[in-house]
């Protein structure tokens, strides 16, 4: 069902499959854009892009609707949607990062954050959740607490039945899928990054524009990163690899290239496409937005069910 938004006061979907051609149900916490036909192993994957903000986020949160949304990948997901015009599926989440971070292992919590004891499969020692960003965050981008109260653990099982396992079982099934027409498949996890976090180029001092994470070689063959990355030097961007984002955890999870399945991260520098502070599209928004449906084409036509075996072997 339609309703405003309690966070941006725009219309949205809340948890259906209805935005575009959907592979998804009705209810699904995800919208699979897929082409008329696959032509392609590229699958491209925006988990941070959501913006349904379910009610008791919001009857629970501490934080203004503007701080809330700063820990969003906010239009990534737009940037890349024309995946399938090139033969390309889009999987995106609906549900904002701040709810849920799927980019985690399932039970990567935090501990303080939970009124009962946590059960021992939970991982409480990680350096993402020691900085407050777990698969059940504690803070947002800018280190404000997202909480008033304490959660229980049933809400974190909750949240990671209803939202994580079903999206990284989708993941998984594009995935298979690419493996069984094409032999191979290419995941380009899509997301972005404050530009107050971008690594500046010792050359000129500017700061980057795009990072590539391939978990320094090992989540893909050289082959794609280097093809990625030329294809965006060419339009001019500024391309650093691995710093200060080797890519998360979807990246090193699905990432098995010696078994023909890459995997490979990229983060667009916000400042380029959207008001950070207004946490809305800018100026340059429709650019980036052609150089992205570019690079899908140009990814499309060079990273080849065959060169890619190839690379595989």
């Amino acid at each position: 069902m339609d309703r405003s938004d309690p966070i941006t006061g725009s219309e949205v979907k809340h948890f259906s499959g209805q935005q575009g051609r959907a592979d998804s149900s009705a209810d699904a916490p995800y919208t699979i854009l897929t082409p008329k036909q696959r032509t392609s192993p590229l699958i491209f994957n925006s988990p941070h892009s959501g913006t349904a903000y379910p009610d008791d986020l919001i009857a629970s949160t501490r934080l203004d609707r503007i701080s809330l949304r700063r820990s969003e990948d906010s239009f990534v997901d737009m940037l890349f949607d024309d995946a399938p015009r090139y033969g390309a599926p889009l999987l995106k989440a609906l549900f904002p990062r701040a709810y849920l971070d799927v980019n985690r292992e399932a039970f990567e919590l935090d501990p303080v954050m939970f009124e009962d004891a946590l059960p021992e499969h939970a991982n409480t020692r990680s350096l993402r959740v020691a900085a407050g960003f777990g698969t059940i965050a504690r803070v947002v981008a800018e280190g404000m607490a997202i909480y008033r109260e304490k959660l229980s653990f049933s809400e974190a099982e909750r949240r990671i039945s209803a939202l994580y396992h079903p999206y990284h079982s989708a993941l998984s099934d594009l995935l298979s899928s690419s493996i069984r027409l094409f032999g191979c498949a290419v995941l380009i996890d899509c997301h972005s990054m404050p530009s107050l976090g971008a690594p500046q180029i010792a050359a000129d001092r500017r700061s980057a524009d795009i990072i590539l994470g391939d978990r320094y070689g090992t989540s893909c063959a050289p082959l794609i990163s280097q093809t990625i990355e030329n294809v965006l030097r060419e339009q001019g961007y500024q391309v650093v690899r691995n710093s200060p984002y080797a890519g998360g955890y979807i990246t090193d999870c699905y990432g098995r290239p010696g078994q023909g399945q890459h995997a490979v991260q990229i983060e667009i520098n916000r400042a380029l496409y959207m008001d950070e502070n207004l946490v809305a599209p800018s100026e340059g928004f429709p650019g980036v937005k052609d150089h992205m449906s570019a690079l899908i084409a140009a990814l499309s036509q060079r990273l080849t069910p065959e060169l890619l075996l190839a690379a595989t072997v």
